[in-house]
């Protein structure tokens, strides 16, 4: 037996609110997902991100209730320069998403913000800063 990592799988509370964040994101979800139990976007690799509805879960599973307290996963989205960073933090914010951490340079190396997606899961918006002399 060898399993193989294929898939991100998130419990959405609104299909239709998640499908237009991601969307907006970058996410290829396809047309009509909106309105389906479940929703899937090819990622680059082979992956997958996963949607299911919480009414899709109970469906299999009617003990299932949405985790308590703040968000214990998130998306690590890579982008292509810090200005990127800023630009997707401002826009998403802006169309009135909840940003959780502003834009700014970590000590690590990189530019870093955080966004929340409809069911308050973190999106971390990542790039590497230039180094010295660059």
């Amino acid at each position: 037996m060898s399993p193989r990592f294929d898939a991100i799988g998130l419990v959405v509370s609104d299909m239709a609110a998640s499908v237009v964040f991601y969307r907006r994101l970058g996410f290829a979800f396809p047309d009509g997902v909106e309105e389906q139990p479940h929703a899937e976007a090819e990622l680059p690799g082979g992956l997958r991100l996963l949607l299911d509805s919480e009414e899709s879960v109970r469906s299999f599973h009617p003990g299932w209730q949405p985790p308590a307290g703040g968000g214990r996963a998130s998306l690590a989205l890579l982008c292509d320069g810090p200005g990127e960073v800023d630009a997707v933090y401002e826009e998403m914010v802006g169309a009135g998403y909840r940003g959780e951490l502003k834009p700014w340079d970590a000590f690590w190396g990189q530019r870093y913000a955080v966004l929340n997606d409809p069911d308050g899961n973190g999106v971390d918006l990542f790039a590497p800063l230039p180094s010295a002399g660059e």
